[in-house]
């Protein structure tokens, strides 16, 4: 059950994300950064707001440097054989590239990079709350297993398969244009720590 709730998740992120850029032109998810930012910047402050696009910003980039793209500019000098070659391929690439769908991949990319430091800069912060919720999800396993209480397998997927949603639920929201307020990535790792606490909770013990 936990590995088809995992591979459904992970097809449905992956068409979610392929047909996105091809519904929404790129204007509508910088629009939605910019509605995102201002709304980062009134209930956060405007440091925050600008360290958070400064970094979505260089996530982006290092993200683009990484992409095994050709580029002239690069290459050694070569004879004219090789030149000739390298400018088809620099107009195949440009050809390839350089339209709407693709632009709306780079504004997506922008807007998700954006959201995802949202949520890495609350992590370090949501860390003691998650070893608290493992330790208390431990505590109460061994308990169980020393009364000799059964453990239920049912409340174990269950709560394995909607931490499993709840963070598959968070990369979906991470690209949908849609206005998220800026209290929900904060939010998430709360709810996934609870969900595994749970989930290790009901798990069976022996001994």
């Amino acid at each position: 059950m936990i590995r088809a709730v995992v591979i459904v998740s992970l097809l449905g992120l992956l068409v979610l994300v392929l047909w996105l850029p091809s519904a929404h032109p790129p204007e509508r998810f910088m629009a939605q950064l910019r509605l995102e930012h201002a709304a980062t910047a009134s209930y956060w402050g405007e440091d925050f707001a600008a360290r958070m696009l400064a970094r979505a910003l260089s996530m982006q980039d290092t993200a683009r440097d990484a992409a095994p793209l050709p580029s002239l500019g690069s290459s050694p000098p070569a004879g004219a054989i090789d030149i000739a070659i390298a400018h088809e391929m620099t107009s195949v690439n440009r050809r390839l590239f350089d339209n709407s769908y693709f632009r709306s991949i780079d504004a997506l990319l922008l807007l998700a990079m954006f959201r995802l430091a949202l949520l890495v800069e609350w992590l370090p912060w949501m860390l003691p709350f998650t070893v608290a919720a493992l330790g208390d999800g431990g505590v109460v396993r061994v308990v169980k297993a020393r009364e000799f209480r059964l453990h239920s397998p049912e409340m174990f997927a269950t709560a394995a398969c909607g931490a499993i949603l709840v963070m598959f639920g968070a990369l979906v929201t991470l690209v949908v244009p849609a206005t998220l307020h800026p209290v929900v990535l904060p939010l998430v790792p709360v709810a996934v720590s609870l969900l595994l606490a749970h989930a290790f909770a009901s798990y069976h013990k022996r001994g």
